[in-house]
């Protein structure tokens, strides 16, 4: 792994942005996503019923306040993703693709997700379409190896826009990404195992803003759905630990997917080529037992952030 660069790169500007969007299934509402509803740009994690209170052209009113009874890293989250009703609040800023802030419910439980239906993916002439499936699958590699970096992703075919992944919303600390986090010892350990992770699951687009840290310090990586891919296509902003000796965790994870094979759901979830490239890599990187340099030094994302 070759030097990160030097000059390290910010989030996007808070500038404020209107979007439309229209669906058969669902009731959508221009949404106007403003940088005065706090620090977190289109957010608030608080107490005050007017947290995140935003209006339309018609002066209707949008609200969302971080508000779950089961939190990400709760065991409950995959089980209310995957069976509660999903209704749709907005569609998420910055997304290439089409990505939904949704509210699911089942009883008493409730939580904020991420909804990326197939019909709203933007075509790739070098993936297949249906790139949720690699969402998903990334979350079963992430949970299968321990490492439970990926928010719990599950597969929804009765997503209001159609079949696509549901992922647990993180309220996260957004000003900070991988470049503001990596220099805090505290976070050395999950960006070893993200590090690992990318190199197995083949990351063609790990940009340090899908890298994001909790208001309990927990690190999580989202935006998992270019991955996977026969051909090696790493693009990841983790070469910071190039030359290190992998963790014993980190090996032991390698080794225990070597032995156990890859989760069952591969098997609906990609093809069987796919799923021998990602036991060959697991099987390439324990083998050296140190994380690879970068020879070429180009095999980062752009933007980095």
């Amino acid at each position: 792994m070759s030097d990160a660069p030097d000059d390290r790169p910010v989030p996007p500007a808070d500038d404020a942005d209107v979007m439309e969007v229209g669906t058969e299934e669902a009731d959508w509402v221009e949404v106007e996503w403003l940088d005065d509803v706090g620090d977190s740009g289109f957010y608030q994690d608080g107490d005050d019923e007017d947290d995140g209170l935003l209006e339309d052209d018609d002066g209707q009113t949008v609200v969302f306040t971080y508000d779950a009874s089961v939190r990400p890293g709760d065991a409950g989250m995959a089980e209310l993703l995957r069976t509660g009703t999903v209704e749709v609040l907005g569609i998420m800023p910055w997304s290439s693709n089409g990505a939904y802030l949704v509210d699911v419910r089942s009883g008493d439980d409730h939580a904020p997700a991420v909804y990326k239906p197939e019909s709203g993916e933007q075509p790739l002439w070098d993936f297949p379409g249906g790139l949720w499936r690699r969402e998903v699958a990334s979350y079963d590699l992430s949970a299968a190896m321990g490492f439970d970096l990926v928010p719990p992703t599950v597969a929804r075919p009765d997503g209001p826009a159609g079949p696509g992944s549901v992922q647990a919303f993180v309220p996260a600390q957004f000003e900070h990404h991988y470049f503001t986090l990596r220099d805090d010892p505290t976070h050395g350990d999950a960006f070893r195992r993200l590090c690992a992770f990318d190199l197995v699951a083949n990351s063609t687009d790990r940009k340090g803003g899908h890298c994001l840290v909790d208001d309990a310090g927990r690190v999580w990586a989202i935006d998992n759905g270019l991955t996977f891919h026969v051909e090696f296509k790493v693009r990841t902003v983790l070469w910071d630990f190039a030359g290190e000796p992998l963790p014993a965790d980190v090996a032991d994870a390698l080794a225990r997917l070597l032995d156990d094979g890859p989760p069952d759901s591969f098997g609906s979830l990609l093809d069987p080529d796919e799923q021998a490239a990602t036991l060959h890599r697991a099987r390439a990187l324990l083998s050296t037992a140190h994380y690879p340099h970068d020879p070429t030094g180009r095999r980062y994302p752009w933007p980095l952030v």
